[in-house]
């Protein structure tokens, strides 16, 4: 994989986990309504926060276990789990959007702080799907970073990341003081929808080459 068609992945990949509603986005959306755009980048400075030690960790334990000797291995297990995982979220991503997304913002209105920072830095946290999403799909983009441009290569691909966040977080959160409603919209859940579809698509793209590659 060439470092543009990289880039161009980790930014179609990206957007199945920073546009999908979860307690973050939602918590967001709430505060977003007294503190708009300003909000939206205290929360996603907070995502960062947890987020960038996180894949630093993920990709210091690969650099650790990689190898020329056992690169073809590892290359097959993360190849197998990714292209496992993004087909699973494809479809839970179809299926959660052609519901009514708004019974998922349950419970987050009930946050007390009024603290954007740590509220992004704790939802970002104790969010399962994050976690979930970075162990099994940005596992594979971290190897594919490190075995393209090391160290540099995982910067590539986290400043390809980030942004997505940053832009969503704080678009979301000026609309929501702006009074604007996305969340239930037909064409928002059609937009779920269609990242859900391409997700299974890049399920075949992480699963296949390790496979093929196995003698």
């Amino acid at each position: 994989m060439d470092l543009l068609t990289f880039i161009a992945t980790v930014v179609v990949v990206t957007a199945s986990g920073a546009l999908a509603p979860g307690p973050l986005f939602f918590t967001n959306i709430t505060q977003g309504t007294k503190s708009g755009a300003k909000g939206g980048l205290a929360f996603s400075v907070g995502h960062t926060i947890f987020e960038l030690g996180l894949v630093i960790f993920l990709a210091l334990t690969l650099q650790t276990i990689l190898n020329e000797t056992n690169k073809p291995v590892i290359n097959l297990v993360v190849g197998v789990a990714g292209g496992i995982a993004l087909f699973m979220f494809g479809f839970l991503q179809i299926r959660g959007a052609l519901r009514d997304s708004k019974s998922q913002a349950s419970g987050t209105e009930k946050a007390k702080t009024r603290n954007p920072l740590l509220l992004g830095t704790i939802f970002t946290g104790l969010n399962p799907y994050f976690i979930v999403w970075w162990i099994f799909i940005g596992t594979p983009l971290i190897f594919e970073a490190l075995s393209l441009a090391s160290w540099m290569g995982v910067l590539i691909m986290y400043v390809s990341h980030v942004w997505m966040d940053y832009a969503w977080l704080m678009g979301t959160a000026y609309l929501a003081k702006k009074g604007t409603n996305l969340i239930g919209s037909k064409g928002y859940r059609i937009m779920m929808v269609a990242f859900g579809a391409v997700l299974v698509l890049f399920g075949f793209y992480f699963l296949l080459p390790p496979l093929l590659a196995v003698p």
